[in-house]
């Protein structure tokens, strides 16, 4: 387990915002991330859009039957 005095991160003295600081750091974060292939992007797209399409129609199928339930009980 990390000391306190190791855990705490030194913060820069200035007071301001500073726009090219941001940017700067911005840009070192997005070179660290891990961008996906072009297969594996559509392969998880196709299964975002599959999953989606299943709950879709899983929803419309329950919310008819129930429909169907109460016309039938109320008529």
């Amino acid at each position: 387990m990390a000391k306190k005095d190791e855990a705490q991160v030194e913060q820069p003295a200035s007071t301001g915002f500073k726009a090219s600081v941001f940017l700067q750091e911005t840009r070192e974060e997005f070179d660290k991330v891990v961008w996906p292939s072009r297969q594996q992007l559509i392969s998880e797209s196709l299964a975002v859009i599959l999953m989606v399409v299943l709950s879709t129609t899983m929803i419309y199928l329950v919310d008819n039957f129930f429909g169907w339930a109460a016309r039938e009980v109320f008529k």
